[in-house]
């Protein structure tokens, strides 16, 4: 066998971290095809590669799945990676070595002085292998590769599905891509999807949290967003229009840290919200005010959906709006003793789309949007919000407003904590990591480091996805979320993968023994519990 001894699944980690797969590069292109290559190493592929499948998640991209099928059973436990890594500028001189993983370990013992206390002690311990993507998340591809090819060997009475995307660390289209090609799947093999097992690290909690997590969910994350409005004039006549830095950054004031948007469920609870990034659509610098100012903000979810996340925002952005109204009233009245009447209208992307259709015409409206999601060398983010300003900019009667719309990507929380399948496995986990390891696990509710199991389970009596596809500029143009296949993906979800420390960071770092025995270990038995019955005190189901 391959992958199963500690050492082979070293190596193989090893090999495919130094598969460099930075999301946006060719690396991340190429690597469907060498994870294809690994898997017809073993002859159960070699013979059938048409259960390996390709799906087109764009750019050249490509998310890919393999089926490991058992005649006549149609239980189906689903592995879900992704195989995309972010970018390595903080490496600076040790570039090279980002998807070395022995050799940066290695580089980072010659250079302990130079690095933190407690990844000087993590480095000497030997535990730890250093390196991008060692973490997060190919250790979990790995672990899934290890799975696979024991099921074949032992002919275990199960099917697995090996599921692994590009993309998840941007915009999450591998995952999206590939939720069309799980539904394929499950009706071209009649297949019974009973568990989403995914493996992503185990993440910290707070600094220096050196606690094993298991997750029975996944926290979700959203965009509300505006482009603010005003009206231009010259910096040496400023209460002749009103600057949209001025009215943005009322709103940005009552977001940030604001409580509304706070959740606790299973008493955790979702961090505050805060703006992400602010930009100035003026083109270029003059004396002139900027009119179109936009932002976007960050608000975590675990229960509530886009809807209510949108009423909530709409609420906030009208008592933001009102007071920057009244406070220029009165600085109209102090400046120029002037009692005129000044009021900022809040629209949502949907209403400004329907009165834009009603003035300009339906086609006319969609030419506008058309040209403008054409626009070379700008991401999604950049195109929500020109939509939004060259729509705004045939409707000038309608400002000062602030137009409000979500900007992608978008991750809806799911959670099967509740389930009764996922409460038993993670019982199992509990006992064999403390049996067999003297490691102490802890479940979390909703994984905090956003995962691609945002995408499946999706509640199939929710229609609040409706809100975001109505007010996101981009919608079926750049981006969509397919809602309908998610809700037919019922199943519950678990998360667990190996320990780790500063995912996203130069000194991301892999637990060894977590990744290389205790982990595999775990997984093993979580599975067969699922086809032959009785292990470590669980019954069978």
């Amino acid at each position: 066998m391959l992958w199963q001894t500690e050492q082979q699944l070293e190596d193989l980690l090893c090999e495919v971290v130094s598969w460099d797969s930075r999301t946006g590069t060719e690396g991340e292109i190429q690597f469907a095809e060498k994870i294809k290559g690994k898997l017809l190493e073993l002859e159960y592929f070699k013979e059938r590669p048409t259960l390996i499948q390709f799906h087109d998640a764009g750019n050249e991209r490509n998310a890919v799945t393999a089926l490991y099928k058992q005649e006549n059973i149609k239980k189906t436990i689903v592995l879900i990676s992704h195989f995309d890594t972010v970018h390595t500028e903080e490496f600076g001189a040790l570039g090279d070595l980002a998807f070395q993983p022995r050799e940066l370990t290695k580089k980072f013992k010659e250079m302990l002085d130079s690095l933190p206390e407690d990844v000087q002690s993590d480095v000497t311990s030997g535990d730890y292998l250093f390196g991008r993507g060692t973490m997060d998340m190919k250790m979990g591809l790995v672990l899934h590769l290890h799975l696979l090819e024991q099921a074949i060997y032992e002919k275990w009475s199960i099917n697995l599905l090996l599921v692994t995307v590009p993309d998840e660390e941007v915009n999450s289209s591998g995952m999206l891509t590939a939720v069309k090609g799980l539904v394929d799947i499950r009706e071209r093999y009649d297949l019974n999807y009973t568990l989403f097992l995914n493996s992503e690290p185990s993440f910290s909690m707070q600094p220096q949290d050196a606690q094993y997590y298991i997750y029975s969910g996944t926290i979700g994350k959203i965009m509300p967003s505006a482009l603010f409005y005003g009206r231009e004039t010259h910096a040496g006549e400023p209460l002749q229009g009103i600057n949209a830095h001025y009215m943005a950054s009322f709103l940005t004031k009552k977001m940030e840290y604001n409580q509304a948007f706070s959740e606790e469920v299973y008493g955790e609870r979702t961090p505050l919200p805060l703006c992400l990034k602010t930009y100035d659509l003026k083109a270029d610098y003059s004396t002139q005010t900027s009119n179109h100012v936009a932002a976007l903000y960050n608000v975590f979810l675990m229960k509530r959906n886009a809807k209510e996340t949108m009423t909530s925002f709409r609420e906030v952005a009208t008592k933001a709006m009102e007071e920057c109204a009244e406070e220029y009233r009165r600085v109209l009245a102090r400046e120029e003793n002037s009692e005129e009447h000044f009021n900022i209208d809040v629209w949502e992307y949907e209403e400004l789309l329907n009165y834009a259709r009603g003035k300009l015409g339906k086609e006319k409206t969609e030419e506008i949007i058309k040209e403008t999601v054409a626009l070379p060398n700008l991401d999604q983010r950049e195109i929500s919000m020109k939509v939004c300003d060259q729509i705004m900019a045939h409707c000038q009667e309608l400002a000062p407003a602030c137009i409000l719309f979500f900007a992608p990507p978008y991750y809806p929380a799911i959670n099967s904590s509740d389930d009764p399948l996922v409460q038993e496995k993670i019982l199992l986990t509990k006992q064999l990591l403390q049996d067999h390891f003297n490691v102490k696990a802890e479940q979390v509710h909703y994984f905090n480091g956003i995962s691609d199991l945002s995408y499946v389970n999706y509640d199939k009596d929710d229609k609040g996805w409706e809100s975001y596809q109505n007010n996101t500029p981009v919608w079926d143009h750049l981006y969509t979320i397919p809602f309908d296949e998610m809700q037919k993906l019922q199943a519950p979800v678990l998360n667990i993968g190996p320990f780790g420390k500063d995912a996203h960071k130069l000194t991301e770092r892999l637990h060894k023994q977590s990744a290389f025995v205790h982990t595999p270990f775990v997984l093993q038995k979580v599975v067969q519990t699922m086809f032959d019955g009785v292990i470590a005190g669980v019954g069978k189901e």
